[in-house]
């Protein structure tokens, strides 16, 4: 029952076209509510993402003549960058500051929204920024579905869409461009892995499920109960519950868990700010740091600090710092360039091992 995540971490796939092979190590600049220092801001510059494994020419591409739009400075156009959900989760706070950072880098000029988690808001957000003038889009999504009407809309202008963290259930290059994010099955295998170390590959396990309609929910669920199965038949998910992405749902949910399941022994949250809540419910339940194995995803400093602290016991990042990546793929597109359709990053990992001497990177 030994982790297997180190061999399975060379395999992450990646699609990256020949027009952004140079932004490999591309970084961004942000700041989550706890970086104010330099060393912090320094360390989190060297922590932008990477892309996994770059193969030239490999898996579908995308070029604007297949699109079907034309040629533009990105220099000369204006990007609309559509945000889902409230930023008072760190991973979103540090998403929107990586976007606005590059666009200033680039001087361009930027149109920001911010659809509040509602997402009949998203489309009508996205819709205003089209009116705006938007000549290309980024959208973090809300939902995975239900994007008709701003595909409708961008298509009849010939406008690029590229959405990062979030897939939507389109044709690539024709209703959008490309997608950037994580490998969320990986990233579930891998807390699954960090699971099996933490609690001896035996034992009741819950699931605080992410929020209902993505395709992060669903892979990130997917990635960790196959592993589980496949490396720990002596752990059993006795439990799943929604806890929608929040750190107040995450506690009540955990709150119901822990009467329901006094003897659960590790919780996978499906984000950090769920885990966080985790962490709340046990301390009020008089639970002492490390009695429940908690395993997260998303890396930020808040969670790394409880690993430090014994409450969490690893944590699988996520890489919200879209900003140089994004913006590179859409100037090397509209340039004429052939982009992939998927374009994977790479994301690194919290242990008791290196939490204390990362932290700063965390966002």
């Amino acid at each position: 029952m030994k982790s297997t995540a180190s061999s399975r971490r060379t395999t992450a796939r990646a699609l990256l076209a020949t027009g952004i092979l140079t932004s490999l190590a591309l970084t961004g600049c942000t700041k989550s509510e706890d970086s104010s220092d330099d060393k912090a801001t320094e360390q989190q510059a060297d922590a932008g993402q990477e892309v996994a494994s770059p193969s030239a020419g490999s898996g579908p591409s995308c070029t604007i003549d297949t699109f079907g739009g034309e040629k533009l400075d990105l220099k000369n156009a204006t990007v609309g960058f559509s945000q889902s959900e409230k930023e008072a989760n760190p991973f979103r706070i540090a998403e929107t500051a990586s976007i606005e950072a590059e666009a200033k880098k680039r001087g361009i000029k930027l149109l920001t929204a911010n659809a509040q988690s509602q997402f009949s808001k998203q489309i009508s957000d996205v819709q205003d920024l089209i009116a705006k003038g938007a000549d290309v889009l980024v959208i973090a999504p809300l939902n995975s579905d239900g994007w008709e009407p701003v595909l409708k809309t961008a298509a009849a202008k010939h406008i690029p869409i590229v959405t990062v963290d979030r897939k939507i259930n389109a044709e690539a290059c024709k209703d959008y461009v490309s997608f950037i994010g994580s490998d969320f099955v990986e990233q579930g295998k891998r807390a699954a892995d960090q699971m099996i170390e933490a609690t001896g590959g035996k034992g009741e396990i819950a699931i605080l499920l992410g929020a209902a309609g993505n395709n992060v929910t669903t892979e990130r669920t997917k990635g960790f109960v196959d592993q589980i199965k496949a490396e720990a038949p002596g752990l059993k998910v006795v439990f799943q519950q929604t806890g929608e992405f929040a750190r107040e749902k995450g506690q009540s949910v955990t709150e119901n868990l822990i009467q329901s399941k006094p003897g659960i022994k590790g919780i996978y949250a499906e984000n950090d700010e769920m885990g966080l809540g985790a962490v709340n419910a046990l301390k009020g339940a008089g639970k002492k740091a490390g009695d429940v194995k908690i395993v997260t995803i998303d890396g930020t400093r808040n969670a790394v600090q409880g690993i430090v602290d014994g409450w969490i016991s690893g944590v699988v990042e996520s890489n919200p710092r879209f900003g140089p990546l994004a913006f590179q793929t859409l100037d090397s597109f509209t340039k004429g360039d052939e982009v992939s359709q998927d374009i994977v990053i790479k994301d690194t990992e919290y242990t008791e091992a290196n939490a204390e001497s990362d932290i700063a990177k965390a966002y």
